[in-house]
Parts: structure tokens; sequence; C-alpha cells
């Protein structure tokens, strides 16, 4: 069996970095595409002028990748401090931690800028499920996809009780639910659809199974049996 156990670690490392390559080449180019308007919005954000920069998707989007290395130093602290308490799976827990916020809280920005007519519009509300899929359009189902992506991908790794992809589906859509609401209430000029939530819930489920060899496992409390 050991013998066994060393001739499957190579593939497995081999696997592993070709993974994290090609996940970096997707990155990289990533970059590439969006480099204009992020350059774009860059001399605002860095000036720290909400104008121009908090207020657009681009500078949003920028500052999420300025503060990408704070968000990695603030889970290693994490997890440092969590080694020298004795508590397993320390950098786990930390990086779904830290993931879960940095990567649903500007997505949550952007759902919440208003638009041109905040406060004037009235609120409207959208209750037809996929009617609305039509006029989002390959980017704006992407979007949405991507709203509670991190939740759904860090939760089941942070939480065992959320180690299920319906309760992680269900997650994603009361905190999508939760946002239409908060869209309407506001008055932000945006349309409270009932088709954002099926979409944020579902690529919340996507990402949870993209992780889900890395789920918390539940504990299991021993049975003690009576002798008769």
């Amino acid at each position: 069996m050991d013998h066994n156990a060393t001739l499957l670690a190579p593939p497995r490392r081999t696997r592993r970095i070709v993974l994290l390559g090609l996940a970096a080449l997707g990155l990289a180019s990533a970059l590439f595409v969006i480099r204009g308007p992020l350059m774009m919005s860059a001399p605002r954000c860095m000036a720290g002028q909400w104008h121009g920069c908090f207020d657009t998707f681009n500078g949003v989007v920028l500052m999420t990748l300025v503060l990408l290395p704070v968000a990695v130093l603030v889970a290693w602290a994490l997890a440092h401090r969590r080694r020298a308490a004795g508590v397993a799976s320390a950098w786990q827990l930390s990086l779904a931690e830290v993931g879960m916020v940095h990567g649903t809280l500007p997505f949550l920005w952007m759902t919440m800028m208003p638009g041109g007519g905040a406060g004037v519009v009235p609120a409207r509300v959208s209750l037809v499920p996929l009617r609305d899929l039509v006029a989002m359009g390959s980017l704006g189902i992407v979007g949405n996809l991507l709203v509670f992506a991190s939740l759904g991908f860090f939760a089941p790794m942070r939480w065992a009780a959320l180690a299920s992809v319906p309760r992680v589906l269900a997650l994603g859509a009361g905190c999508s639910v939760l946002v239409e609401t908060a869209q309407y209430v506001l008055r932000l000029d945006r349309v409270s659809s009932v088709d954002d939530v099926l979409v944020n819930a579902t690529g919340a489920a996507l990402a949870a199974l993209a992780s889900r060899r890395r789920w918390r496992p539940a504990a299991h409390t021993p049975t003690t049996g009576r002798v008769a």
C-alpha cells in the first residue's frame, strides 16, 4: 500500500501544478482584457475620490484587486493564530472566512449601486420567472452568477452545517432575496427580479460544487452502547 501511495503522489502533485498554472493563466488573461477600463479609473481610486472610483464597476474591481494582498495577509495572520492555538485546519478556516468576505462584498457593492433615477423612479418588481433572463444578456447572467459564488464556494469549507448543495442553494437564494428587497425599499432605480434570485442562487450552488472536495466534514458524536 505504501508503494502504491508513492506512485500516486507525483500524478496528484502534477495535476495540482497544472491546475494552478491554468488558474494563473486565466487570471492573467482576464486582467489583460480588462486592463484598459481599470486603468481609466485608477487615478481617481489612487486619489481616494469617491466619484469615478467607488461608484463605478471598474473602480470597485480595481480596488478589489489592489486589496487582494491585504486579504491574503489577513488570512495568514488568522491561520497563524489558529495554528498557535492548536486549531485543526487552520489555513482552510482562515482562507474560507477571508475569501467569503473579500469575494462577496465587492459584488454586493456593485449590486447596490443606485441608478440614475434613484429616489425618483418608482420601485419596480418582476415576479415572473425566466422573463428577465433575455434582458440580462450573457454579461448580466455571468455577473449574477458571481454575486454569491465566493459565499457558495467557501461557506461549506467553513461550516459543516452548510456542506450540502441544497443548503448552499437556499443560502444563496435567501441572501439574494435580502438584496432584492433592499433595492426595492431604497428605490435604487433597479428592478427587483425573481430571475436575479434564481441566477444568484445557482451561482452559489455551482461554486459549492467546485469546492466539494474541501468541504468541512460534519462532526460525529460517538454513541455509547449499554451492556446488559
